[in-house]
C-alpha cells in the first residue's frame, strides 16, 4: 500500500479489526498489515517494578508528560538503524495524535526529551505502537506511568503487537491470534479515557500504589 491509501479513518477500522500496519524500513515507501499468529498483551496487574526500578522512580530527576510532544517522541522512536516507521506511518500518526487517538507518554530531564512512549486508544483499548530511550531506565519510567495511566483511565487491554525479553521480564505475555481476538473485541465495548487523570502522580505515588496492589 502507498502513503495515499492509509487514512486516519482506515488505520482505525484496522486497529478494530486486530491488525496494524508497519514498513520494511524508514526509506521504504510501501505498507503492509499484520496480524500476528501469536499477540503480545501486558496484563494491567501484571506489571512488575522491579526493587531497582522502584529506587530509581523514588530517586526521580525526571518529569513525566503526556502529548507534549507527539511528534517528537514518535521522531524518538523512528531514530535507529532499523525502524518500520516510514514517512507515511509517522504523518499518519500525527493526524491520529491530532484528532486525538493517538498518544504519547513522555519522559523528560534537565528540559529534554529523553525516553517515551507512543500508541493508539479505542474503546478500553490501547495499542502500544513504540517506544524510544535515550538515558538509562527511561523506557521503564515510561512504561511504568503508562501502566498505572492505564490502570486508572479504565482500560483493559494493553496490546504490545509483539514481545521482547524487555516486555517479558516486566510482565508481557503472548496469547494467541483467537484469544486476543475475543480480548479485543471486549475491550471495544466499553469505555476508557487515556486523559484522566489530568496530571501523572509523582514517582513516589506511582511506587506506593505499586507496593499495594502487587
Amino acid at each position: 500500500m502507498h502513503r495515499d491509501g492509509l487514512t486516519p479513518a482506515l488505520l482505525l477500522r484496522a486497529y478494530a479489526l486486530g491488525v496494524f500496519p508497519m514498513a520494511e524500513s524508514r526509506t521504504d515507501p510501501q505498507i503492509f498489515w499484520v496480524d500476528p499468529r501469536h499477540r503480545g498483551i501486558l496484563p494491567l496487574d501484571r506489571f512488575h517494578v522491579s526493587r531497582s526500578l522502584a529506587r530509581h522512580l523514588r530517586k526521580g530527576g525526571f518529569e513525566i508528560a503526556v502529548n507534549r510532544n507527539f511528534a517528537a517522541t514518535l521522531e524518538g522512536c523512528a531514530d535507529r538503524p532499523e525502524t518500520w516507521i516510514n514517512d507515511a506511518i509517522f504523518d499518519i500518526y500525527c493526524q491520529l495524535h491530532a484528532q486525538g487517538h493517538a498518544h504519547s507518554l513522555e519522559v523528560w530531564q534537565d528540559g529534554s526529551l529523553v525516553g517515551g512512549v507512543y500508541g493508539v486508544t479505542l474503546g478500553a483499548a490501547f495499542f502500544g505502537e513504540s517506544m524510544f530511550s535515550h538515558r538509562p531506565n527511561a523506557s521503564k519510567v515510561a512504561l511504568a506511568f503508562l501502566v498505572d495511566r492505564l490502570r486508572r483511565g479504565g482500560f483493559c487491554l494493553f496490546d504490545t503487537q509483539f514481545i521482547t525479553p524487555h516486555l517479558r521480564s516486566l510482565g508481557a505475555i503472548e496469547i494467541p491470534r483467537a484469544e486476543y481476538h475475543r480480548r479485543l473485541a471486549l475491550a471495544l465495548q466499553r469505555h476508557a479515557d487515556f486523559l484522566m487523570p489530568e496530571l501523572p502522580d509523582t514517582p513516589q505515588e506511582l511506587v506506593q500504589r505499586n507496593t499495594q496492589t502487587s
